[in-house]
């Protein structure tokens, strides 16, 4: 038993000390570490398989740009998206990762003015992708004729058709180059996109034609296009020859000036890498929550939890006296191993805590010292039913794990359930539930049950008020304490 109880105690502590000296600590959520949370509708109609791959795409997209800790991204209802954003500091690049659309076209420019024709007569005819009220183009139409703003100018790019979407592409890389062969300068931040073999050749088809047209001509210009943005629109070079026309491999877009052109060639190649969004989303809420506020939530659920467990451990030891004294430290071998779990579940599977899972954290400490709770008085009862107290200090314990294996077992399927029905912070009540209640099954059988033995073939099974003896309370009429030590012998 004393070896258990030191193995015990060391894995507990031990773990938790190296993971401290690691520099590890657990992954606060947004109700803790303050961020953002924004609700996205898709339009009526929108099937579940739809939302499901949005989900996954503005998942991957925002831990490919490293914004925040871990997104918490699910569907609610029928329509929404909602997207919690713990710890994120650049609040639009974040919204742009998961609210862009991110599809992406190649089309041909064939002029560049200072206004659409449209926007100067919003009242006369217009065609059909045609917005009024900007005289810009449906960004999602990309098969007409398109009049497209440029993202740092005030131009506007008329284009046609595209001859590339984002079908023909397969992912993207940013890097930066000091070549100063892409239009950079003194070079720059750039994205390599990938092509499909059909999407390569519609490329080098495309590039041909536009190497037919005299340099200096804003038709030998090509537009890469982001959901109705022309991000860049790079001329063929002269050398290209209007027979073989570009090589898909040899394609750079180039980032222009900006205030972190570094940024923008990340995100570029994130939404490249990971593709579009399968439907348009419009944005219906945006909430923030700020830092100090969840520092604040945190810190008075501490307290609280604090002190219901300091008056916890004085009423503990003033009933059960030395017994008391196992089942607090047991709570702590219990929150030793509860705080280092959730902090290897933040470090390999990026798991956050959350207010909720403070909460549940708290109830847990009910849940292992009922365990205790139950285990001495089963051993008043023994001790009451004339066993003499050592052996009813052994014969008590695998009645008494068996209750709480079965209470156990049901707090653990009502875990289970809240997991996998529930949707956003009930998780994690579910979560730090669940890792308790198995926690708890641990400690009881390796700790509280070694230390109680250990105890009672000591001299703290006899020692006056404070010891197992004093703690059984036995009534006038039952048998002598001298009887039931000579039985014992």
């Amino acid at each position: 038993m004393l070896i258990t109880l030191l193995l015990t105690l060391l894995i507990a502590f031990g773990s938790f000390a190296a993971m401290l000296l690691a520099g590890w600590a657990p992954k606060l959520g947004l109700d803790l570490q303050g961020g953002f949370a924004v609700v996205l509708v898709s339009p009526e109609g929108t099937d579940e398989d739809t939302l499901d791959t949005a989900v996954e795409v503005m998942r991957r997209r925002v831990e490919e740009l490293g914004a925040v800790q871990e997104p918490e991204i699910f569907v609610e209802g029928d329509r929404r998206i909602v997207v919690q954003l713990p710890g994120v500091e650049d609040r639009e690049r974040a919204l742009r990762a998961v609210g862009t659309t991110g599809e992406m076209s190649f089309r041909a420019v064939i002029d560049i003015v200072p206004e659409s024709p449209y926007f100067t007569n919003p009242d006369g005819d217009h065609p059909p992708n045609i917005n009024p009220e900007t005289g810009l183009s449906d960004p999602d139409d990309v098969n007409e004729v398109g009049y497209l703003e440029a993202e740092d100018s005030f131009a506007i790019y008329v284009v046609s058709p595209a001859f590339l979407t984002g079908v023909d592409m397969e992912g993207g890389d940013a890097q930066f180059s000091s070549s100063t062969s892409h239009g950079g300068g003194a070079g720059g931040w750039i994205v390599i996109p990938g092509f499909t073999s059909e999407g390569g050749e519609k490329f080098r088809n495309a590039t041909g034609t536009l190497a037919t047209f005299s340099v200096g001509s804003p038709q030998r210009q090509l537009a890469i296009v982001v959901d109705g943005v022309v991000q860049s629109a790079p001329a063929v070079a002269q050398d290209v020859n209007p027979a073989e026309g570009l090589d898909p491999d040899q394609v750079v877009i180039t980032i222009g000036i900006s205030e972190n052109p570094q940024q923008e060639a990340e995100d570029l190649a994130a939404i490249l890498k990971y593709g579009a969004l399968p439907t348009t989303f419009e944005r219906e809420r945006v909430e923030s929550i700020s830092a100090s506020l969840g520092e604040d939530s945190l810190r008075a659920g501490l307290i609280a939890g604090l002190i219901g467990l300091v008056l916890v451990a004085i009423y503990m030891i003033l009933y059960y006296r030395v017994l008391g004294v196992v089942a607090v430290g047991g709570l702590i071998v219990f929150g030793a191993f509860l705080v280092g779990a959730l902090v290897l579940l933040g470090e390999t599977q990026g798991t956050t805590l959350t207010l909720a899972g403070v909460t549940g954290i708290i109830v847990s400490i009910g849940i292992t010292l009922d365990s205790s709770i139950v285990y001495f008085e089963r051993i008043k009862e023994e001790y009451h039913a004339g066993r003499p107290l050592r052996p009813a200090v052994d014969h008590a314990f695998p009645g008494a794990f068996s209750t709480n294996l079965k209470g156990d077992t049901v707090t653990l399927l009502a875990a289970l359930l809240l997991w996998v029905l529930a949707i956003g912070p009930v998780k994690g009540f579910a979560l730090t539930l669940g890792l308790a209640t198995v926690i708890d099954v641990v400690v009881a059988w390796f700790y509280t049950r070694s230390a109680t033995w250990l105890l009672a073939h000591s001299r703290m099974l006899d020692g006056g008020w404070f010891s197992i003896r004093g703690a059984m309370a036995r009534g006038p009429d039952e048998p002598a304490h001298e009887d039931l030590v000579a039985v014992d012998a």
